[in-house]
């Protein structure tokens, strides 16, 4: 199980996955940070089909396709905006990733990248991030074994580094 998992750094938007996650908006219409950069790298119609699902919720995910992208799909998911780590963050960041997981088992995705999710703007420590994901993961690939292969991409040295080390702990 442990050999389906990789961390990475770079540019999510360059990966020949199966499906990226996107760390969205709730309005699914673009924004800062990797959600801006995966607007940018997919063209002007994935802008068109994310209006057409009508927002997110945090928590919860929607599909899309890749278009000018070298994934086929595109999951977005909402993250939760840290407050103090006791309003249901935690657990809102851990349904992101399995409500990205439910997708990609339905549309037969065998591999799937995942950014930090929430670990940008939205100030969700990497530390309690990275285990969350990895966690999460570690637990998913368990009960399900039709993925094979999920990546954890960070763009910057420090988010890298703390992934590294939290994946060094946990397997």
């Amino acid at each position: 199980m442990i050999e389906k998992l990789g961390i990475l750094q770079g540019d999510i938007t360059k990966l020949a996955t199966d499906a990226i996650v996107n760390a969205a908006n709730s309005s699914l219409l673009g924004g800062g940070g990797v959600d801006g950069a995966i607007h940018r790298a997919a063209g002007p119609q994935l802008l068109e089909e994310c209006r057409s699902l009508r927002g997110c919720n945090t928590g919860e995910a929607k599909i899309t396709k890749g278009y000018n992208l070298p994934a086929k799909w595109i999951i977005h998911t909402v993250g939760p905006i840290w407050s103090n780590g006791r309003s249901g963050e935690p657990e809102a960041l851990r349904s992101c990733y399995l409500e990205c997981f439910k997708l990609a088992v339905k549309h037969d995705i065998k591999t799937i990248a995942f950014p930090a999710i929430s670990c940008g703007v939205y100030g969700f420590p990497v530390d309690q991030a990275a285990r969350i994901a990895i966690g999460t993961t570690i637990e998913f690939l368990k009960r399900e074994q039709s993925l094979e292969g999920v990546s954890f991409v960070c763009f910057g040295d420090q988010d890298y580094e703390t992934y590294v080390e939290v994946f060094g702990e946990l397997c």
